[in-house]
């Protein structure tokens, strides 16, 4: 049994409004077993798409290579963007060692409400994954019972946007809300492919792929 835990601490500060919420790294790099072209920090898989995202989005001229300085670019952004990242899993074991989210079996999860308790302006999670077993969303749904909170339905259609109240001893009360976003992952590729917005974008361009999709649904987000 492979005992996978996150191998980075949250990235968080007191100015960060929005948090990106995922579940846990590759396991190469819990074992520091990165490959050529990986960047040694949140999101830093070379297969993963969530830098390469942003990088469009933004015009970053991001590195992606396995360097201090590839390191110090992504943080100078979310600083500057006022952008966290607290994934929800702290540690899985598993029987096989890969990056799915189902293959996770007693799993620990983050306090993110006692983060967000602590991390007072952030407004708005960013899941990197939607409500299907073992995915951000779904694991933010268990956690969010301990408190006996509930989400309320913003908007039904991808990408979902739900909020909840926090538990407050203030006058004022404080909401949050969620963005459930398409994975930055090939796995979800053929989600994508199967979604008749995406459809309809490729059938205009033939040249649109699954990345642009991205992009296009990312951007309004951060």
């Amino acid at each position: 049994m492979f005992f996978h835990y996150h191998p980075y601490e949250p990235f968080l500060f007191k100015e960060a409004t929005k948090l990106i919420v995922g579940t846990l790294p590759p396991p190469r790099f819990t074992m520091g077993m990165l490959k050529e072209g990986d960047v040694d920090f949140c999101y830093g898989s070379k297969d993963g798409q969530l830098w390469p995202i942003l990088d469009r989005i933004f015009e970053l001229d991001l590195k992606f290579e396995t360097t201090p300085e590839a390191i110090e670019q992504r943080k100078r952004f979310l600083i500057e963007r006022k952008i966290g990242i607290c994934d929800i899993v702290q540690s899985a074991e598993r029987s096989k060692i890969d990056a799915s989210d189902l293959g996770m079996a007693n799993i620990e999860l983050r306090n993110l409400i006692g983060y967000l308790n602590e991390y007072k302006k952030v407004d708005t999670l960013l899941f990197t994954g939607g409500n299907s077993k073992n995915g951000p969303e779904y694991f933010f749904r268990r956690h969010l019972k301990e408190y006996g909170i509930d989400l309320e339905v913003v908007n039904a259609q991808v990408p979902r946007i739900h909020q909840f109240t926090l538990p407050s001893n203030q006058l004022l009360e404080r909401k949050v809300r969620t963005v459930s976003l398409t994975a930055p992952s090939g796995a979800a590729n053929r989600a994508v492919g199967s979604l008749a917005e995406y459809k309809e974008l490729k059938a205009k361009n033939p040249n649109f792929n699954t990345l642009d999709y991205r992009v296009l649904q990312y951007r309004p987000f951060f």
